[in-house]
C-alpha cells in the first residue's frame, strides 16, 4: 500500500464561515470535512458554493479574513 500526503499552509478564512480556508497556491478547503472545493461558474460569475448558497468572488473578497497567528504559550 502506498500513502500521500499533501500538506497547505492556509493564510485566509472567511469571517461568516471560518471553516472555510484559502491556501497560499489560492486553493479553497472546507477544514470540517477535509475537501477542496472547486469553483463553479454560475450565471456568468465565478465563485463558490459555501453551506449550499452560491458567493461570486466578488462577495467573498469582502469577507476574506486573516488568519490570526497563534501565540507561543509554554503551558
Amino acid at each position: 500500500m502506498l500513502t500521500v500526503s499533501i500538506t497547505y499552509t492556509c493564510k485566509y478564512r472567511l469571517s461568516f464561515a471560518p471553516n472555510y480556508v484559502w491556501t497560499i497556491c489560492g486553493k479553497c478547503v472546507n477544514l470540517k470535512t477535509n475537501r477542496l472545493i472547486k469553483q463553479v461558474y454560475k450565471s456568468g460569475c465565478i465563485g463558490y458554493v459555501i453551506k449550499g448558497k452560491f458567493y461570486s468572488i466578488k462577495k467573498l473578497r469582502t469577507e476574506l479574513e486573516a488568519i490570526p497567528k497563534k501565540e507561543y504559550s509554554p503551558f
